[in-house]
């Protein structure tokens, strides 16, 4: 189902508060191939979070679909998965290993894993055995403070995964621009034989092109490039340096329509964080804004988009 033979494969990654079903369904439909949900705690999940479970749902052209979790209970990863398993729609659990949240990491999840390979490996193992989706993947990042890349490759691949994400940075690296490297990304590449996706910091079409080129990688993930910037997906599959402000207005509108279909009324006060962020770099975008701000009626917040995007 996920062809990674296909040149120009692209995943979007899950980011708390941006890639929710909204989001995903515009950016599968402009370029995107794969589509993960949000960041999932397996304790939320086994415990009936009546939110969580609203973060599984996807949109009807999300296929592939993927649900990261993330967690460091061996037995309610299990039941995390068995839950799953219930759920139609869903074609591979992914295990978050990267995520470097403090409050995430005090638990044992997210990146903490990398401190202790083979409890990662034995979680690893324990989807595999339990899932009864077509794929277990990981989601990694170099190391937690030493890089590691190889090692960490060949644990998730020995432990059963069928391919393997990994972010270009340590856990100590946090986002900080001067630590990303894509050369130890090639070198987790050339040491296993199951798929890799590269990611991090991923922007534009020459990034896109230069990540391919250093890392030999199978697929590439964009997650924080995406934001305020879904049409990099569009742009990378049809190799444009620029995108047209017709098509960005298109992916604008289409994204704000998703919400409102998916959140209600709710969807004017959480779609402002986006406005925000796709106006940027364009004239007159503090008073865009500032109109956007003062009005809960989608008819003229859709108004005041074709005025701007025009």
């Amino acid at each position: 189902m996920i062809d990674f033979s296909k040149k120009d494969l692209l995943f979007l990654a899950p980011l708390a508060g941006f890639t929710d079903l909204p989001f995903r369904q515009v950016v599968k439909k402009f370029g995107a191939d794969v589509t993960i949900s949000e960041m999932i705690s397996s304790n939320a999940l086994v415990y009936n979070s009546k939110k969580t479970y609203k973060m599984l749902e996807k949109a009807p052209n999300e296929t592939p679909y993927i649900v990261q979790i993330a967690g460091s209970n061996i037995d309610i990863i299990k039941d995390a998965v068995l839950i799953l398993n219930d759920i139609e729609g869903i074609d591979g659990i992914d295990l978050n290993c990267g995520c470097p949240v403090p409050k995430v990491v005090k638990q044992g999840s997210g990146s903490a894993l990398l401190n202790d390979l083979p409890k990662m490996g034995k979680i690893i193992e324990t989807i595999k055995k339990y899932s009864n989706k077509q794929y277990t993947s990981v989601k990694s990042r170099l190391g937690f403070s030493d890089k590691k890349p190889e090692t960490i490759a060949k644990v998730c691949e020995e432990s059963g995964a069928d391919f393997v994400t990994f972010h270009a940075r340590t856990r100590s690296d946090a986002y900080k621009k001067d630590r990303i490297d894509y050369e130890s990304i090639a070198k987790a590449k050339q040491a296993i034989s199951i798929p890799l996706v590269a990611n991090g910091d991923i922007t534009t079409l020459e990034i896109y092109n230069e990540v391919k080129k250093i890392t030999g990688a199978d697929a590439v993930m964009i997650g924080r490039g995406a934001v305020g910037n879904p049409w990099i997906f569009y742009q990378i599959k049809n190799s444009l340096k620029t995108v047209e402000k017709e098509k960005i207005k298109e992916i604008v509108l289409e994204h704000f329509e998703s919400m409102l279909s998916f959140y209600g009324e709710r969807a004017v006060g959480i779609f402002r964080k986006h406005i925000h962020s796709y106006s940027k770099n364009f004239p007159n975008a503090t008073i865009f804004r500032n109109k956007v701000n003062r009005v809960e009626d989608p008819l003229l917040i859709k108004e005041y988009i074709n005025e701007f995007f025009n």
